[in-house]
């Protein structure tokens, strides 16, 4: 019994996240008190959102929204629509959502949301009225200058629109900043839908290049194969030129050492519901494809797939992580020791609350940028990102992680020390 509790705390992924904290509090000397200050959300939101079903029954659902450190500006991050949902994982998120916004630094604390359902089981009626209910439930928590809620697992810009036209109903006048990841229709940006992996992308180009790795033709293998996975694919293939040969989604995966054609996949798992059984490709599982020959993998499903069980057996050059926690703390030593190059979660992934900054400015200025635009903008800010974090590991000769850590903790405690908190 010992023991199966000692593996849950080894993967609660709070736990992890201040573990990394902890690390990177010892490297950069921090305040006791500001280290303190850091280890712990600001606030904490528990909410019950009773919502009316189709068969007539009213369920009552358990929300959270995090707020975790609001030091370099208002709190930002997504909400989760998913049937395990934790309140140790959204605590998590935010925490990491308070380094990646610092990270890249843009003027946002950390924050996030969840709601325990199933999405999958339910209609687009009961889904309306739980994005509302949730809502309602935390209206004065948020607001484009308090809190800043976008879509994450099982969140669409459809559910994002409902919960900003709730918002606005609340507040007797339109408030599209709110919320962010919301259809162009209503002042959702250009660029959004692939920009998550678009920042991942830039930063694979980035590493590449300072390990001197050439693109086109580089072997990449992706874990997770839902928004991020999917434009990843294509956007390194299409514009890098990279040789897809492995993509997997929760059911399983497809290997092709000769390259897959990601549009056929697309078509497929659109048809099929799986990318499994793809013709020509061999069925392979999430396990072996992690384990798989290639230049670069791409974690991109969810949290705690490399461990200290599997670290050792990873055999590519870059890990690219678009997915949240999907490498323990242990793990990252033994990649660091093998040397594998890992781009963290908070740098590589970053490209999405990046764009939803820039979705944000748009709101409150009422002016809208071009896709090109917002390209431009997310490869310099990302870019600057990478080359800080890199250099960080560099100059202390520690692994990309903890010096991502390093980059992002060293300016929030700067800025909670500024405002006079420790």
């Amino acid at each position: 019994m010992a023991e199966v509790e000692k593996m849950a705390e080894e993967l609660n992924p709070f736990k992890i996240a201040q573990k990394q904290l902890d690390m990177c509090a010892e490297k950069l000397k921090l305040e006791p008190a500001v280290h303190q200050l850091l280890r712990e959300p600001m606030r904490t939101l528990i909410v019950s959102i009773p919502v009316k079903m189709d068969n007539g029954e009213t369920k009552v659902f358990t929300g959270f929204r995090v707020q975790y450190n609001d030091a370099r500006g208002p709190t930002k991050g997504g909400i989760r629509f998913h049937p395990e949902e934790t309140l140790d994982t959204v605590k998590a998120l935010a925490a990491w959502m308070t380094w990646k916004c610092a990270v890249v630094n843009i003027p946002y604390g950390g924050g996030k949301g969840g709601v325990i359902c199933d999405p999958k089981k339910m209609s687009k009626g009961e889904l309306e009225r739980l994005s509302r209910g949730y809502v309602r439930a935390i209206a004065q928590f948020i607001g484009d200058e308090k809190d800043i809620p976008a879509p994450d697992v099982y969140t669409t810009p459809e559910i994002m629109a409902w919960m900003m036209d709730e918002f606005s109903k609340i507040k007797q006048y339109n408030v599209p900043g709110v919320f962010t990841g919301k259809p162009l229709s209503i002042g959702g940006s250009a660029g959004r839908g692939d920009a998550t992996a678009r920042g991942g992308s830039y930063c694979i180009r980035e590493a590449a290049k300072a390990l001197n790795i050439k693109l086109k033709g580089a072997n990449v293998a992706i874990q997770g194969f839902g928004n991020a996975g999917q434009f990843a694919a294509k956007i390194l293939s299409e514009e890098y030129g990279c040789k897809i040969i492995a993509v997997s989604d929760s059911k399983g995966g497809i290997y092709r050492k000769e390259g897959l054609d990601v549009n056929k996949v697309l078509e497929h798992k659109e048809k099929t519901g799986s990318v499994q059984d793809f013709p020509g490709a061999k069925n392979i599982t999430n396990k072996e494809l992690l384990e798989l020959e290639c230049d670069i993998l791409v974690p991109a499903a969810l949290e705690n797939q490399i461990t200290k069980d599997n670290a050792g057996k990873i055999k590519a050059k870059i890990v690219a992580e678009l997915a949240n926690g999907p490498t323990t703390p242990e793990a990252d030593e033994i990649l660091y020791k093998n040397k594998v190059f890992v781009i963290p979660d908070f740098l590589c992934n970053a490209g999405g609350v990046t764009v939803s900054y820039f979705e944000w400015v748009q709101n409150i200025n009422g002016y809208y940028w071009t896709e090109k635009e917002v390209h431009e903008k997310l490869d310099r800010i990302m870019t600057e990102a990478f080359h800080s974090v890199y250099e960080m590991s560099q100059k202390e000769k520690v692994h990309m992680r903890l010096a991502a850590y390093m980059v992002a903790v060293k300016r929030v405690a700067e800025a909670v020390k500024a405002r006079g908190w420790v």
